[in-house]
């Protein structure tokens, strides 16, 4: 298992997460299965939204004695209420939804305190400006929560979150679906039946977030990496192709600002097909070539940062180089420290000999010579 740090948090967690919300389904015995799985495997991130008492009981039965190893985002929202689970901001029963998930996983901190599912707009200002995060930021204090995060699917918010100051990681829906669509404030509308085939790559704000999480150092957790798991099937793929779990990790783990993908797991052999990705080749892991001949919305001309374009004869990482260009040019002046990065390179775009050998090979038709001529102009 590879570990990377999450932001500002500075926690290393692992790629590979844990999303507990199907053990939802399992009984003790079978949640502290796939759990130990997880652990044996190296998987050390585990988010927990869930509010139904059940499930949270059994993860703190199954955590106990091992509390230490565990990274667990526990969200604040997330409730209880007449036998099933209701999102709210009143604050009553915030605070008792909140006491009992520290009750029921038998730990007195949660390391990641997540804002919990905020994907409008005004709402985001309503939850910062109010008691809700005056609440959050007192658990904060009191060292019951290490850290606050938030987590949405709305682009919008997403980005108001990491350039707020107070959120330090994003819990957000990336996918290569997702990905092609405008920002929503209705979930909804990500799960449609079909997507319109005017979509073409990336939606720019999806690009720009991942941009500034990188740029503030705001690390983003994964959810809904699978789309559902519409994307295992060309019948239900808005690409018209089917992708495999390893595909889809890949593609998250590709995304600026990315330190896990939490994939929703409840058995072992889910487990097991998530952590494949750890051994799995780069012909494995090539969503690249999948979505570049697909029948619908490919995304011909955006650099995805797939590493297509290697190997470079110069030593070039070209998809570094890309992916620092990008992060250049949206501040009027270079920042230093993606300069420092730049500098920091074995090979730049200064030492590209022009062979077009990475054009060959790029499955979406990306102008790779052309970007290294405007990284060298920019970076000097």
């Amino acid at each position: 298992m590879r570990y990377r740090v999450l932001g500002k948090t500075g926690l290393k967690v692992s790629e590979i997460g844990l999303g507990a919300e199907w053990l939802e389904r399992h009984n003790t015995e079978e949640v502290k299965a796939v759990i130990d799985c997880c652990e044996g495997h190296g998987i050390n991130l585990l988010d927990c939204w869930m509010s139904e008492p059940g499930v949270r009981s059994d993860i703190g039965k199954a955590l106990k004695g091992k509390r230490e190893k565990w990274i667990i985002q526990g969200h604040f929202g997330s409730t209880w209420q007449g036998g099933q689970y209701v999102r709210t901001r009143e604050m009553d029963k915030v605070t008792e939804a909140f006491e009992d998930l520290l009750i029921r996983l038998q730990t007195d901190y949660i390391d990641l305190g997540m804002i919990h599912f905020v994907d409008e707009e005004a709402e985001f200002h309503r939850v910062m400006t109010g008691e809700f995060f005056a609440y959050v930021k007192e658990q904060k204090d009191k060292g019951v929560i290490h850290h606050i995060g938030l987590s949405t699917h709305n682009p919008r918010v997403a980005k108001l979150a990491a350039l707020s100051g107070k959120v330090e990681m994003i819990l957000f829906s990336i996918n290569p679906a997702f990905d092609l669509l405008p920002a929503s404030e209705d979930i909804n509308t990500y799960f449609a039946e079909s997507y319109e085939e005017s979509l073409q790559g990336i939606d720019p704000e999806r690009a720009e977030l991942y941009r500034i999480c990188e740029q503030q150092n705001v690390g983003i957790t994964v959810m809904k990496g699978y789309a559902g798991g519409r994307l295992f099937s060309p019948e239900t793929s808005p690409f018209g192709v089917a992708l495999t779990p390893v595909q889809c990790i890949h593609y998250a783990l590709t995304r600026p600002g990315v330190a896990s993908i939490l994939t929703g797991c409840d058995t072992p052999d889910h487990v097991k097909a998530a952590v494949a990705y750890e051994t799995a080749s780069e012909e494995e892991k090539d969503y690249a070539s999948i979505l570049a001949k697909a029948p619908r919305h490919a995304y011909s001309g955006q650099c995805t940062y797939c590493g297509h374009c290697a190997p470079c004869p110069a030593q070039i990482d070209i998809a570094m180089v890309n992916k620092l260009y990008d992060l250049a040019v949206m501040q009027e002046e270079v920042p230093a420290t993606v300069r420092a990065h730049y500098a920091g390179l074995s090979a730049n775009a200064g030492d590209c000999i022009s062979c077009g050998g990475c054009e060959e090979r790029c499955p979406f038709d990306v102008p790779v010579v052309e970007r290294m001529e405007k990284a060298r102009d920019l970076f000097g």
